[in-house]
């Protein structure tokens, strides 16, 4: 079974590979506290760049190409590290900067608009995060291969659908599932597609672990702690834009 993480999907076939082609035990293997410090870690360096960058880049100057230049290279990381199983921390540190800049200057003005916001969607993600953690402890919640391509299905749709809205506001200036107005009104289908992004991007959380866990149990290398970490970073900055947006939608 994979995770529904895009940037964790073959974790497994890495793992095999990798004990095919060295051996079992010829590399130092992974923990899951590995992964949590290092986890961890990438999110403290996301949270102090995005609080220098809140602080020092000039909003009304700077903020379109902060925003812009950030994102895309930010994509690009992803792109890379995921395609090619990227384990260097050089790198995965360099996307949490890039999203740090990109975190802290939108942030920055979402909180112009609505104060007290940007704290309301940190909490609500790790609370989500540290919610689906303990039911996953808990065996609350399995992840199974139903669950999986439920969520799995679930959010590619939601990818599909948010850049064919981007794509028609570029091309028409039309909102549709995605509202980028910060203060445009919101119709019943934003709220919709927020919350399903949300439920999708909490359950895909168990499927990380999962991985994470049996990745561990099999004897990845230590190596890929650091692969795992960029996943749980990537799933966890999705969640914050998921809750941020729907804050906004609410507090209108």
């Amino acid at each position: 079974m994979r995770s529904a993480n895009p940037v964790l999907d073959r974790l497994d076939d890495v793992g095999r590979t990798e004990r095919q082609v060295l051996g079992v035990g010829a590399a130092e293997t992974m923990t899951v506290t590995d992964v949590v410090s290092r986890t961890v870690g990438l999110l403290l360096l996301t949270g102090v760049t995005a609080a220098v960058a809140w602080v020092l880049v000039p909003q009304a100057v700077w903020i379109s190409a902060a925003l812009a230049g950030s994102a895309l290279a930010s994509f690009v990381l992803v792109l890379v590290i995921s395609l090619k199983q990227i384990t260097n921390p050089a790198l995965i540190a360099g996307y949490a900067v890039l999203q740090g800049l990109l975190l802290g200057v939108a942030s920055r003005a979402f909180e112009l608009v609505y104060p007290g916001i940007v704290v309301q969607a940190v909490v609500g993600t790790f609370g989500v995060f540290l919610g689906m953690a303990l039911l996953y402890r808990a065996r609350l919640i399995r992840a199974t291969p139903r669950l999986a391509r439920l969520v799995l299905g679930t959010l590619i749709g939601i990818v599909a659908i948010s850049l064919v809205n981007l794509v028609t506001y570029l091309l028409t200036g039309k909102q549709g599932a995605e509202v980028y107005s910060l203060t445009a009104r919101v119709g019943w289908l934003p709220y919709l597609f927020s919350v399903v992004a949300i439920i999708a991007g909490a359950l895909s959380f168990v499927l990380d672990f999962d991985l994470v866990e049996r990745s561990a149990r099999n004897g990845l290398p230590r190596r890929y702690a650091w692969f795992c970490a960029f996943g749980l970073l990537v799933g966890l900055i999705f969640l914050y834009w998921q809750i941020l947006r729907l804050v906004s939608y609410v507090r209108r």
